[in-house]
């Protein structure tokens, strides 16, 4: 009888989000040839390929991002029975909002495992731009936000969750050379302004001396990444969040990095405050 380690398998979803086997031992408290092994003992027990390999960077197969789903589900149910026995019993209401690219990526892994450990919290989440979070947070709307900030500049009792490397990404069609796109305005997808991710990529172009052009701009994260799968322009990403089929740039000027925070009220309720440190529990094992 195999049983599947679910220790090996927040490996491999740590190597399949970082792209990285050092930065995926960094991530579960590994080193880098520990990491190795264990896919090479993941790769062994299903008979599959899992992983390719190349000098810049690794990347999953077929069967490896077929393989993510499963994993995920997995990690997901063992992190909800722990957390299901290990936690009281609390119930209530509890109004969160986050962005929508956090919400796409990190959301449903955390907020299902909350669900399941708390049936009987109430969870009422709210997905948008950072600045109207904030001003809902301001005027009470909101117990919890997640936001995006520069921190040089954090919102006043933020608690920081991590930091976001962002990159440069397009279509392959656009080409990697930074030289080549300097030519004329660089055309970009960008949120609307105010946004962080719009900060540090045209104050990083104005700095490098390169003009720009915003040829598309949407609040929507899934917006964005079709604009620049279409080759209408480069884009700024969270590195984590980078969809498999757009490349990163390399060698183009470097951005600063991003901070992701965690907001509460001042008085917050149990259900509120369990959600609270179950974020950033959960961020601190990542």
């Amino acid at each position: 009888m195999h049983d599947v380690d679910t220790a090996v398998l927040r490996t491999f979803l740590a190597l399949a989000e970082t792209g990285s086997f050092s930065r995926a031992g960094v991530m579960v408290g590994r080193s880098q040839s520990a990491v190795s092994e264990q896919i090479r003992k993941l790769e062994e027990l299903f008979g599959r390929t899992l992983i390719e390999r190349t000098t810049r960077s690794v990347r999953l197969t077929a069967e490896g991002e077929h393989l993510m789903a499963h994993a995920r589900a997995m990690v997901a149910q063992a992190d909800a029975m722990l957390a299901r026995f290990r936690a009281p019993d609390i119930a209530g209401e509890v109004r969160f909002g986050s962005p929508e690219d956090f919400a796409s990526v990190y959301l449903p892994d955390i907020l299902g495992v909350f669900a399941a450990a708390h049936p009987a919290v109430e969870l009422h989440v709210t997905c948008q731009l950072t600045l109207p979070l904030v001003e809902e947070f301001e005027a009470g709307e909101q117990d919890l936000i997640i936001v995006k900030q520069d921190p040089e500049r954090r919102y006043a009792a933020s608690r920081p969750l991590w930091r976001e490397r962002l990159v440069w990404v397009a279509a392959t069609s656009l080409g990697q050379e930074f030289s080549g796109a300097t030519r004329g305005p660089l055309p970009l997808v960008l949120s609307p302004a105010p946004c962080v991710y719009r900060g540090r990529a045209t104050r990083t172009l104005e700095g490098a001396g390169v003009t720009w052009s915003g040829i598309f701009t949407s609040p929507s994260f899934a917006g964005q990444v079709a604009a620049v799968r279409a080759g209408l322009g480069y884009a700024v990403m969270p590195r984590a969040m980078v969809p498999p089929e757009l490349i990163v740039l390399r060698d183009w000027p470097e951005l600063a990095e991003v901070e992701i925070a965690l907001l509460g009220q001042a008085r917050l309720s149990p259900a509120a405050s369990a959600l609270a440190g179950f974020i950033e529990e959960r961020v601190a094992r990542r």
